[in-house]
């Protein structure tokens, strides 16, 4: 194998990194309804892919490790883009959290500025809080290692939210319009 093909093969696994990623990102960004950055993440996904099956297509009978480059290229992009979509800021999530130390927990989150909504309810060994915390995505994490380090035997679940009434929002969600 010649160092010129070592360098296809390395920028044909760059270049599927960058694609994939940018296409999970597009996905978060229509989820979201950020039609502006889904379709510049398209864009760029599509010209990226283009060139790169251009150049795989072109190579594929002479040099089959452009086959498998275009494929590991692909696979860590997967993993790239999901793990940069946990960084992006924009899109909300609901923590929920349940408790049977409603209260610590409770006192915790708000101490550090979150909105924090509070239910009593009525779990498997008896009653538990249950509190709901609205965030950007980036945050989501913080919250949960709040909750966890208030009390560690908690219960969470985090779910994306497509559409929230915004006069009932944290200030710090509410997206303004330019």
């Amino acid at each position: 194998m010649t160092w010129s093909i070592v360098l296809g093969c390395t920028l044909i696994v760059i270049a599927r990194i960058g694609d994939v990623s940018l296409g999970t990102m597009r996905t978060v960004a229509v989820v979201s309804g950020h039609r502006g950055l889904a379709w510049l993440f398209g864009l760029l996904e599509m010209t990226i892919w283009v060139y790169a099956v251009s150049a795989v297509i072109a190579n594929i009978r002479s040099e089959p490790a452009y086959g498998v480059a275009f494929a590991v290229g692909a696979a860590t992009g997967s993993y790239v883009g999901v793990t940069l979509q946990r960084w992006l800021p924009f899109g909300e999530q609901v923590v929920r959290v349940f408790s049977r130390q409603g209260q610590a927990v409770f006192d915790a989150l708000r101490s550090r500025g979150l909105g924090v909504t509070t239910f009593s309810g009525e779990g498997r060994d008896g009653p538990v809080s249950m509190l709901f915390v609205q965030v950007r995505r980036n945050r989501t994490q913080h919250v949960v290692d709040v909750a966890r380090a208030a009390d560690p035997a908690c219960f969470y679940t985090v779910d994306d939210i497509r559409v929230a009434n915004a006069a009932l929002s944290h200030p710090s969600l509410i997206r303004r319009e330019a």
